[in-house]
């Protein structure tokens, strides 16, 4: 076994190892970029880009369907060829993934190590069976893979995940998917769109991973108008019957059902993809979930010289987070232990279902209710919208009660990606209602449901300040 010894080795070539393996050389380190699988990154090969090619398909076909009450004929006839779909979806799907490909392809050959890693001890890793790295510091990036509930395997080859689904050759008449997260709506809402019949079975109730009850509410009342959507599921058997996934579970009316289905998708979220990585081995402290625990200003794991990066990290699993912590963890493993922490840009997440969701900010959960207030618009009756006739929705604002300093959002509604990003740059740059509410705003856009928010928070902020007694003058010497 041959032992080469390295300032970085970055372990998984994804969105965060390949940005880690470039900002470490950037800075001047000797790097090594190891993957033990395919090149080409989670979110093209079968993340954000299939998905998207799926549901930008599926609402093509939704949007002709739709013109019949605008006085346009003949749309009913329209029709989707499965199987030319899903091979346009991996055509282009590949298109993206070559991009990808070609990137770490300019990368230094000498510097890329293929195999598997794991660690032997701190800074030693064993690659495959042919090579050993001795390493200064370490970027751990391996990002995330499908999580599959034990129960759902009594399916089996009748049970796929999202990295399989684009696989398929044919759409399957009837499916029931697992899981009502962002990538589950996203899927089952295009799979709808393209006649399957879906069935979406959820637990304890949540939607999009959205906090707040009255936007979850709105969403999930939206999206069961399309596709039987069940966020709280009572199910009471699962079994495989003559080869078919065959669910007994209790309807939203308290009926008992007995439902019959070609496939079953398992879409319940992905988990860190740590265990080859025998972390115990790398004199770190792990989390109950076997994470390692880091510092998310600097990426460093307690005050080690192993550093963490994109999904396997457990906490933003989205792409551009995966990239500006693999530039962090790459840039300080480079200048460990010269390590700076940095002030990471604001949360933001979007789910690309119709109505959009986007969750930008504090967590709901988080606020101080009592500090906080809330401005509100629906989108049933905003202008744009229902000229657009995607007049559904809610979207909730969240300011400090007495700054009026913007917090947070939750919303759901049309065009959520483009309200999302001007909710994130105001958050970012520490904006008030009032700084919000000073900037221009065209006539029609949906961006006037959002000032409708922010003038309705901002009232409410003006009511709590004057309801709000002046502090008494402290008395001298105290």
């Amino acid at each position: 076994m041959k032992t080469i010894e390295v300032d970085v080795a970055v372990i998984g070539a994804g969105t965060a190892g390949m940005a880690a393996f470039r900002a470490a050389r950037e800075a001047g380190a000797n790097a090594v970029l190891i993957e033990g699988g395919e090149f080409g990154t989670t979110c093209a090969r079968v993340g954000c880009m299939p998905s998207k090619l799926l549901l930008a398909a599926a609402n093509g076909l939704h949007d002709g369907r739709a013109l019949a009450p605008r006085g346009i004929e003949g749309t009913h006839a329209l029709a989707a060829d499965s199987a030319r779909v899903l091979d346009y979806v991996r055509r282009e799907r590949d298109y993206f993934v070559s991009g990808i490909i070609k990137e770490t392809e300019a990368f230094p050959q000498d510097a890329i190590l293929r195999g598997q890693a794991r660690f032997e001890a701190p800074g030693q890793l064993v690659v495959g069976n042919e090579t050993r790295v001795a390493a200064k510091r370490v970027v751990i990036a391996t990002g995330a893979a499908p999580h599959i509930p034990d129960e759902l395997k009594v399916f089996g080859d009748r049970l796929i995940t999202s990295d399989d689904l684009f696989e398929l050759r044919a759409l399957p008449k009837r499916i029931a998917v697992f899981g009502t997260g962002p990538l589950a709506l996203e899927l089952g809402q295009a799979l709808s769109r393209l006649s399957v019949e879906v069935s979406m079975f959820g637990k304890g109730g949540s939607v999009a991973a959205l906090k707040d009850t009255p936007v979850r509410e709105a969403l999930a009342a939206s999206l069961a108008d399309e596709f039987h959507l069940d966020p709280d599921a009572r199910m009471e058997h699962l079994s495989l019957e003559d080869g078919k996934p065959t669910l007994r579970f209790v309807s939203r009316d308290g009926e008992p059902r007995t439902e019959q289905f070609d496939l079953v998708l398992a879409a319940t979220g992905r988990a860190p993809n740590l265990k080859p990585l025998a972390l115990e081995n790398a004199g770190i402290e792990l989390n109950d979930k076997g994470v390692p625990l880091f510092d998310e200003s600097t990426m460093q794991c307690g005050d080690s010289a192993i550093f963490i990066a994109g999904d396997c990290d457990g906490t933003r699993p989205w792409l551009h987070d995966a990239a500006d912590e693999g530039k962090l963890a790459g840039d300080s493993a480079a200048r460990f232990p010269n390590v700076q922490p940095v002030k990471r840009k604001v949360p933001f997440s979007i789910v690309f279902c119709e109505p959009q969701v986007a969750i930008v900010g504090a967590s709901y959960d988080a606020l101080d209710r009592q500090m906080t207030v809330t401005g509100e618009v629906s989108f049933e009756t905003q202008g744009r919208s229902r000229v657009m006739r995607e007049n559904r929705g809610l979207l909730h604002v969240y300011a400090d009660a007495k700054t009026g300093k913007l917090r947070g959002a939750e919303g759901c509604g049309p065009a959520m990606e483009h309200l999302g990003h001007l909710l994130a740059w105001a958050l970012q740059l520490d904006l008030t209602l009032d700084d919000m509410l000073e900037l221009p705003f065209y006539h029609p856009v949906v961006e006037e449901g959002l000032r409708t928010a922010l003038k309705d928070a901002n009232s409410k902020c003006y009511a709590e300040r004057a309801a709000t007694p002046p502090a008494l003058p402290s008395a001298a010497g105290c």
